[in-house]
């Protein structure tokens, strides 16, 4: 009966067009038309032809010009690495994560940047009594999180120009950076260092930072992040013991997905 229930949300025209994409997953043929298509599906043409166009103008299939066939698209790569290195990111990272959350005795996060946010995957939670709020699961600003800012960093200076002109600099605190111009300085800076801080940018007595985590194409795919109420987070125990923990977790992680040099 629940099964029954369920299959009253499906939308038959993105089944069709899974259907599609499970032939070419199946099939040993480099190359698919219309017309097999079409007699596989039980589908008519006209519909085929409208699906793969729909896929072909997002990048998912490419039609061969000599041919007319239809083969799958770069954007299908992208999905598969995409899942390969997400999950890996959460295979490989989580122990290291523990590890670190017991040296620091903080709470320690993973973050990847989703378009203009940072998405917080994974974490371990500090054991003392004073302690941040859960984020796992949650979505947060990319440049007043440290888990944002140090993704946001290795991007190019296009794209920062970008994301700063789609979704802009809002001010959450008194330590929120606003200006567009001090930003840019701000980002240089994360980026030859290595590291940022959340100096309470994004809540009030809470302070963050975090390192970059690269895998084997040796961008940055992630954040390290440790958490803590400014108290326990003073700036002597931040450059002395902090930083040098979340560089060494980040490095580590690193290597484990491929990444086999420093960032420059």
């Amino acid at each position: 009966m629940h099964k029954k229930e369920s299959s009253e949300y499906l939308i038959q025209s993105v089944l069709h067009a899974l259907d599609v994409l499970n032939i070419f997953i199946i099939s040993e043929e480099k190359e698919l038309g219309v017309t097999n298509l079409s007699k596989q599906l039980k589908l008519p043409k006209n519909n085929i032809f409208r699906l793969l166009s729909t896929f072909c103008h997002q990048g998912y299939m490419e039609q061969n010009p000599s041919t007319g066939n239809y083969r799958l698209g770069l954007k299908c790569l992208e999905l598969g690495q995409a899942f390969k290195r997400r999950m890996g990111l959460l295979t490989q990272a989580h122990d290291i994560l523990d590890t670190l959350a017991k040296k620091t005795q903080e709470t320690v996060y993973l973050s990847v940047c989703d378009q203009a946010e940072v998405l917080y995957i994974d974490m371990i939670e500090t054991s003392r009594p004073v302690r941040i709020m859960p984020m796992i699961g949650k979505r947060a600003p990319i440049f007043c999180t440290s888990a944002g800012k140090i993704q946001v960093a290795y991007k190019s200076i296009e794209e920062i120009h970008k994301l700063i002109k789609d979704i802009g600099l809002k001010e959450y605190t008194k330590n929120t950076i606003t200006s567009e111009s001090e930003m840019l300085v701000h980002l240089e800076a994360v980026r030859k260092a290595g590291y940022t801080i959340d100096n309470e940018e994004f809540e009030e007595d809470v302070k963050c930072i975090a390192a970059p985590i690269c895998d084997y194409t040796e961008n940055v795919v992630a954040g390290l992040c440790i958490s803590g109420p400014t108290r326990r987070m003073a700036d002597e125990r931040i450059e002395k013991e902090l930083i040098p923990m979340i560089n060494q977790a980040a490095s580590e992680i690193s290597q484990r997905l491929g990444y086999g040099s420093n960032i420059d």
